[in-house]
């Protein structure tokens, strides 16, 4: 796994099948007008451990870009993708992945 997106970094293709995995869940965590508080990063990471991925809706953000990329490196999960107000986040367990994440060759 190669690339600059938070602390776990992720190729395209293996963001793809992140992505695909994403698509039925609901959100777990919503960022509310006062932003990205401690109390949200505490939230996003308890949830990451016992899920791995995530999505987290963002409520009306300046610009949802920064605050998904923030929201990732506050929690050294990997930002999957952004779809509309919704961020994917992907943090492997650290003793038990349950995950399995596709490689090439």
């Amino acid at each position: 796994m190669s690339g600059t997106r938070g602390a776990v970094s992720l190729e395209g293709f293996q963001r793809k099948h992140l992505r695909a995995l994403a698509h039925s869940l609901k959100p777990v965590v919503q960022v509310g007008q006062a932003g990205l508080t401690e109390a949200i990063l505490s939230a996003v990471r308890a949830a990451l451990l016992d899920h791995e991925l995530i999505k987290v809706r963002l409520t009306r953000p300046e610009d949802k870009r920064s605050d998904a990329l923030a929201l990732a490196a506050g929690t050294g999960a990997a930002l999957v993708g952004l779809v509309g107000h919704t961020a994917i986040l992907y943090k492997p367990h650290p003793d038990e992945p349950r995950i399995q994440i596709p490689t090439r060759r």
